[in-house]
Protein backbone atom coordinates (compact mmCIF):
# COMPACT_ATOMS: atom_id res chain seq x y z
CA UNK A 1 0.00 0.00 0.00
CA UNK A 2 1.42 3.10 -1.16
CA UNK A 3 1.09 6.55 1.24
CA UNK A 4 -1.49 7.94 -1.80
CA UNK A 5 -3.56 4.92 -1.58
CA UNK A 6 -3.24 5.36 2.21
CA UNK A 7 -4.06 8.88 2.35
CA UNK A 8 -6.96 8.43 -0.30
CA UNK A 9 -8.39 5.69 1.92
CA UNK A 10 -8.07 8.16 5.39
CA UNK A 11 -9.84 11.44 3.07
CA UNK A 12 -12.32 8.72 1.76
CA UNK A 13 -13.25 7.51 4.91
CA UNK A 14 -13.52 11.62 6.48
CA UNK A 15 -15.42 11.98 2.98
CA UNK A 16 -18.13 10.05 3.61
CA UNK A 17 -18.09 11.02 7.48
CA UNK A 18 -18.64 14.42 6.51
CA UNK A 19 -21.08 13.67 4.13
CA UNK A 20 -23.26 11.61 6.61
CA UNK A 21 -22.65 14.13 8.99
CA UNK A 22 -23.76 16.76 7.06
CA UNK A 23 -27.13 14.90 5.72
CA UNK A 24 -27.69 13.16 9.51
CA UNK A 25 -27.26 16.88 11.35
CA UNK A 26 -30.58 18.52 12.75
CA UNK A 27 -28.57 22.24 13.02
CA UNK A 28 -28.18 23.90 10.09
CA UNK A 29 -25.03 25.17 10.84
CA UNK A 30 -23.44 22.20 11.89
CA UNK A 31 -24.74 20.84 8.37
CA UNK A 32 -22.79 23.71 6.64
CA UNK A 33 -19.72 23.33 8.71
CA UNK A 34 -19.77 19.70 7.83
CA UNK A 35 -20.27 20.36 4.15
CA UNK A 36 -16.95 22.65 4.21
CA UNK A 37 -14.83 19.56 5.48
CA UNK A 38 -16.57 17.42 2.24
CA UNK A 39 -14.88 20.24 0.16
CA UNK A 40 -11.78 20.21 1.73
CA UNK A 41 -11.31 16.81 1.26
CA UNK A 42 -12.27 17.24 -1.99
CA UNK A 43 -9.70 20.39 -2.95
CA UNK A 44 -6.84 17.22 -0.65
CA UNK A 45 -8.24 14.24 -3.53
CA UNK A 46 -7.25 17.25 -6.37
CA UNK A 47 -4.11 17.75 -5.06
CA UNK A 48 -3.82 14.07 -4.82
CA UNK A 49 -4.97 14.10 -8.53
CA UNK A 50 -2.12 16.82 -9.18
CA UNK A 51 -4.64 19.76 -10.04
CA UNK A 52 -3.36 22.52 -7.64
CA UNK A 53 -5.39 25.01 -9.55
CA UNK A 54 -8.82 23.45 -9.03
CA UNK A 55 -8.02 22.58 -5.52
CA UNK A 56 -7.47 26.07 -4.63
CA UNK A 57 -10.45 27.24 -7.30
CA UNK A 58 -12.38 24.30 -4.63
CA UNK A 59 -11.09 26.11 -1.20
CA UNK A 60 -11.71 29.31 -2.64
CA UNK A 61 -14.95 29.14 -4.24
CA UNK A 62 -17.01 26.50 -2.59
CA UNK A 63 -15.49 26.54 0.66
CA UNK A 64 -15.00 29.64 1.05
CA UNK A 65 -17.63 32.23 -0.53
CA UNK A 66 -20.50 29.96 -1.24
CA UNK A 67 -20.36 28.76 2.49
CA UNK A 68 -20.03 32.18 4.17
CA UNK A 69 -23.37 33.21 1.57
CA UNK A 70 -24.95 30.10 3.06
CA UNK A 71 -24.16 30.75 6.74
CA UNK A 72 -25.18 34.08 6.23
CA UNK A 73 -28.35 33.55 4.64
CA UNK A 74 -28.99 30.87 7.77
CA UNK A 75 -28.55 33.13 9.79
CA UNK A 76 -30.33 35.58 8.69
CA UNK A 77 -33.23 33.06 8.83
CA UNK A 78 -33.17 32.05 11.68
CA UNK A 79 -33.41 28.47 10.34
CA UNK A 80 -30.66 27.02 12.77
CA UNK A 81 -32.46 24.11 14.21
CA UNK A 82 -34.87 22.15 12.06
CA UNK A 83 -38.49 21.59 13.22
CA UNK A 84 -39.65 18.02 13.57
CA UNK A 85 -41.50 16.93 10.42
CA UNK A 86 -43.65 14.71 9.81
CA UNK A 87 -43.10 11.83 8.32
CA UNK A 88 -45.52 10.83 5.53
CA UNK A 89 -45.99 6.76 5.51
CA UNK A 90 -45.14 6.30 1.69
CA UNK A 91 -41.48 8.11 2.32
CA UNK A 92 -39.45 5.17 4.48
CA UNK A 93 -40.10 2.67 2.03
CA UNK A 94 -39.27 4.52 -1.14
CA UNK A 95 -36.18 6.14 0.41
CA UNK A 96 -35.59 1.90 1.16
CA UNK A 97 -36.09 1.29 -2.60
CA UNK A 98 -34.42 3.82 -3.59
CA UNK A 99 -30.96 3.25 -2.13
CA UNK A 100 -31.14 -0.44 -2.75
CA UNK A 101 -31.22 0.60 -6.68
CA UNK A 102 -28.25 3.17 -6.04
CA UNK A 103 -27.05 0.17 -4.22
CA UNK A 104 -27.49 -2.32 -6.87
CA UNK A 105 -26.51 0.01 -9.76
CA UNK A 106 -22.95 1.32 -7.84
CA UNK A 107 -22.17 -2.46 -7.16
CA UNK A 108 -22.88 -2.94 -11.10
CA UNK A 109 -20.94 -0.58 -12.59
CA UNK A 110 -18.17 -1.08 -9.90
CA UNK A 111 -17.77 -4.72 -11.18
CA UNK A 112 -18.23 -4.60 -14.63
CA UNK A 113 -16.51 -1.34 -15.07
CA UNK A 114 -13.65 -1.50 -12.14
CA UNK A 115 -10.68 -0.93 -14.50
CA UNK A 116 -10.66 1.43 -17.37
CA UNK A 117 -8.54 -0.15 -20.50
CA UNK A 118 -6.57 2.96 -21.31
CA UNK A 119 -4.91 6.21 -19.65
CA UNK A 120 -7.21 9.15 -18.68
CA UNK A 121 -5.11 11.57 -20.39
CA UNK A 122 -1.94 11.03 -23.01
CA UNK A 123 1.33 10.80 -21.27
CA UNK A 124 2.54 14.22 -23.44
CA UNK A 125 -0.45 16.24 -22.38
CA UNK A 126 1.05 19.37 -20.35
CA UNK A 127 -2.19 19.54 -17.52
CA UNK A 128 -0.64 22.32 -15.15
CA UNK A 129 1.08 24.85 -17.23
CA UNK A 130 0.96 27.95 -17.36
CA UNK A 131 -0.52 27.99 -20.58
CA UNK A 132 -3.73 25.90 -19.29
CA UNK A 133 -3.94 28.29 -16.54
CA UNK A 134 -4.43 31.45 -19.33
CA UNK A 135 -6.29 29.78 -21.54
CA UNK A 136 -8.71 29.06 -18.90
CA UNK A 137 -8.99 32.26 -17.68
CA UNK A 138 -9.03 33.96 -21.03
CA UNK A 139 -12.52 31.39 -21.52
CA UNK A 140 -14.04 32.21 -18.20
CA UNK A 141 -13.73 35.79 -19.24
CA UNK A 142 -14.92 35.84 -23.21
CA UNK A 143 -16.53 33.27 -23.39
CA UNK A 144 -18.69 32.30 -20.76
CA UNK A 145 -18.83 35.92 -19.21
CA UNK A 146 -21.93 36.41 -19.52
CA UNK A 147 -23.13 32.62 -17.64
CA UNK A 148 -20.88 33.62 -14.80
CA UNK A 149 -22.31 36.92 -14.40
CA UNK A 150 -26.12 35.50 -14.98
CA UNK A 151 -25.06 32.96 -12.27
CA UNK A 152 -23.94 36.05 -9.53
CA UNK A 153 -27.20 37.66 -10.28
CA UNK A 154 -29.32 34.47 -9.66
CA UNK A 155 -27.10 33.90 -6.76
CA UNK A 156 -27.91 37.88 -5.28
CA UNK A 157 -32.01 37.38 -6.34
CA UNK A 158 -31.85 34.28 -4.65
CA UNK A 159 -30.57 35.85 -1.22
CA UNK A 160 -32.97 38.98 -1.66
CA UNK A 161 -35.91 36.83 -1.90
CA UNK A 162 -34.68 34.56 1.11
CA UNK A 163 -34.72 37.92 3.29
CA UNK A 164 -38.28 39.60 2.17
CA UNK A 165 -40.01 36.45 2.82
CA UNK A 166 -38.05 36.29 6.13
CA UNK A 167 -39.31 39.72 6.64
CA UNK A 168 -42.52 39.24 5.40
CA UNK A 169 -43.19 36.57 7.71
CA UNK A 170 -41.35 37.93 11.00
CA UNK A 171 -43.59 41.25 10.49
CA UNK A 172 -47.16 39.04 10.38
CA UNK A 173 -46.15 36.97 13.28
CA UNK A 174 -45.87 40.51 15.16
Amino acid sequence: MTLDLALFLILALVAIAAALGMLLSRNAVYSALFLVLNFVTVAVFYLLLGAPFIAMAQITVYAGAIMVLFLFVIMLLGAERLPDAKVLPWQKPLAYGLAFVLAAEATYLFVTRARPEGDILPPEAAVNTLDNLRALGIALFSDYLLPFEVTSILLLVAMVGAILLTKKEKWERK
